[in-house]
């Protein structure tokens, strides 16, 4: 009775057009108040145990991590390497559009914010070579759904937070789905290319591969630091995240510069010489190297007993030091014995920036750009924080329904296998995407399966791997996909338009969710073998 009585309510409030969180917390309280022997103070006790979830701490700094690389103008390096790296295929354009999307999807974490950053200029750039408009916006409507599978993922948080699953397990469970999605897309595209004909770019060679790699590569060591931080023991994914916001503040402010107070000031002026813009370079190079290699190490050595911080170090300084001269010599204009001259012709040009760098370095945090983006993500933040909060309400009161239990009594009584099971799941929650937000869906829906599926023996971690596929797939169809509305307004296309366009793609990753659901080790292969199976207690 009372289970009638709960998705009733919730489902009519839906219905009627009361927002997701508003539906969750309003049914819960009227369950507790009138249906349940549970207490009202519940309620009270159930919010503060919500709000002090550490692991839901992650979300605000990888909203603002995400705000900053997307207003920073990563996006456009990402692209460029990308169109480098894949653009030569016929297709090729719409190919490095999916695989921009993949590299920024591992910086964002949320799928909205990859269509918007990548969407907006390669939608323009395919239109500028022959491809039809309609064609472009479906690859980008599709390859943004790649935000909340490549990790980090928003997503994945609220999935770890409402079942208990490791944050960390989660992040590594979408790396081979993750690519192997991106590579489905380009198949896709290159088989559809071939039969329309459509151009490739000039391959450029290996040269601009580096070239490309060298701009975006500031924004892309997010990744290194965020994924090898977790897995190299040094913080939680909550601290890895706040790592990544103050990350993604300093390089869009501070080295591209493409906001705050010194956007569109170049390191390097044109009235610098060339024996000055070497030595700048390489020093450059070999300091940004001497940081990689001691991060990277640290990672990899963190729990060795034989390698030591000098070790590391003098190594580190011994390859920066050969990187240095061997740049200046290549760049600059007399070769070796070039190499002093340079490295002090190139200090006023350092003595310059950290000048300008110094003189700004308060005005950075006050300034309008940095302002924006702090709005723009505390807004996200309270809204995703708002379901979250009433959503983890609504578990509360399954869980002291019995809910659950009575759900999972009554599919085995019908004989129930995970086959079959993991089909029921699927359908559900595809038919839920359409009209509900990721998260809020994802809240209502894994406290139910969770336990169902413990009980019939499915990984915990592939589950929540299947149920983020779902999420994308519904964020791509209507009525409510996001990313269909997101896509209509960058590219000033109808819903409609935009929904056909991406309805050949869709069913692309029909045929990814059908191989992510029954082969598990795609999911499982990657976290259990570098950190152990996921212990669940019932």
């Amino acid at each position: 009775m009372e289970t009638a009585i709960l998705f009733v309510l919730v489902l009519g409030l839906l219905f009627v057009g009361v927002p997701v969180a508003v539906s969750l917390g309003l049914s819960s309280i009227i369950l507790i108040a009138f249906f349940s022997n549970d207490s009202m103070s519940s309620v009270a006790i159930q919010l503060f145990t919500a709000s002090q979830n550490y692991t839901l701490l992650a979300i605000p700094f990888f909203v603002l991590a995400s705000a900053f690389m997307s207003t920073g103008g990563v996006a456009k390096r990402i692209i460029r390497f990308a169109i480098a790296t894949v653009g030569h295929f016929r297709g090729g354009l719409a190919m490095a559009s999916v695989l921009a999307c993949m590299l920024f999807a591992a910086l964002s974490g949320s799928s909205p914010a990859t269509v918007v950053a990548i969407g907006t200029i390669a939608i323009a750039g395919m239109r500028q070579v022959g491809y039809s408009k309609e064609f472009a916006a479906g690859i980008i409507a599709n390859a943004g759904t790649l935000g909340i599978l490549i990790p980090p993922s928003i997503v994945m948080v609220v999935y770890a937070a409402a079942t208990d699953v490791s944050v960390g397990r989660m992040f590594l469970a979408g790396v081979i789905p993750g690519i192997v999605a991106g590579l489905m897309l380009m198949i896709a595209i290159y088989i559809v290319a071939r039969i329309r004909g459509l151009p490739s770019e000039p391959w450029r060679g290996f040269g601009e591969i580096v070239a490309g790699g060298k701009q975006a590569g500031w924004g892309l060591f997010l990744i290194i630091i965020i994924i090898g931080g977790i897995y190299g023991g040094v913080f939680t994914p909550t601290e890895a995240a706040a790592v990544a916001a103050v990350y993604s503040f300093f390089i869009a402010i501070f080295i591209y510069r493409d906001m705050g107070p010194m956007a569109g000031i170049a390191w390097v002026s044109d009235k610098d010489s060339r024996s000055a813009r070497a030595g700048f370079s390489g020093v450059v190079y070999a300091v940004a190297f001497y940081f990689v290699w001691m991060i990277l190490s640290f990672f990899a050595t963190n729990e060795s007993e034989t390698v030591t911080f000098a070790g590391r170090s003098n190594l580190g300084l011994a390859i920066a030091a050969v990187i240095l001269v061997a740049y200046i010599a290549w760049r600059g204009d007399k070769g070796l014995a070039g190499v002093p001259g340079a490295v002090m012709a190139g200090l006023p040009v350092w003595g310059r920036n950290l000048s300008l760098m110094g003189r700004n370095f308060g005005r950075a945090f006050f300034n309008e750009d940095t302002r924006k983006v702090m709005v723009d993500a505390s807004k996200t933040t309270i809204m995703l924080m708002f379901i979250i909060v009433n959503a983890l309400l609504f578990a509360h009161v399954l869980t002291s329904e019995r809910i659950p239990d009575a759900i999972t009594d009554l599919m085995l009584g019908y004989g129930f296998t995970w086959f079959t099971f993991l089909i029921a799941v699927n359908i559900l929650l595809l038919v839920g995407g359409q009209f509900m937000e990721p998260s809020g869906l994802l809240l209502i829906v894994a406290p139910v399966v969770f336990p169902i599926a413990m009980e019939l023996g499915v990984d915990p971690v592939h589950l929540g791997i299947i149920m983020v596929v779902n999420m994308e797939i519904g964020m791509i169809t209507p009525p409510i996909g996001l990313n269909l509305f997101v896509t209509s307004g960058i590219t000033g296309m109808s819903l409609v338009q935009v929904v056909r366009a991406a309805l050949p793609f869709v069913a692309v990753l029909f045929m990814f969710l059908i191989l992510v659901t029954y082969v598990p080790g795609l999911s499982t292969w990657l976290p259990y073998s570098l950190m152990g199976p996921e212990i669940v207690t019932r």
